[in-house]
């Protein structure tokens, strides 16, 4: 079972940017290794949005594929499970390694 504090950063976290950084908050009282996961996915997403984002008609298009990634992530948050979220979660959990 997850403690509470981490379920709430985890949850928290892929509530948009300002939800991560109360996220990110409240995982640097508490460390653990399920909120650090979460962050690491969360903010990868964002991070893929805000850089694809920019382009005319494909950036619409990633927004649509983040926004669905988002969901997903914060659907295994809520059932406790540290899944990567497809075609780019592994890549961000080696990137991102430094949030822990």
């Amino acid at each position: 079972m997850i403690d509470s504090n981490a379920k709430l950063v985890g949850i928290l976290c892929y509530l948009t940017l300002i939800g991560w950084i109360v996220a990110i908050v409240l995982h640097s009282n508490k460390r653990s290794a399920f909120g650090a996961f979460h962050l690491r996915q969360s903010l990868g997403l964002f991070i893929t949005g805000l850089i694809i984002g920019w382009i005319p008609v494909i950036g619409w298009m990633v927004w649509v594929v983040v926004l669905a990634f988002l969901i997903v992530g914060f659907i295994y948050a809520i059932r406790e499970e540290m899944k990567t979220v497809p075609l780019i979660g592994d890549f961000y959990q080696n990137v991102l390694s430094g949030i822990n």
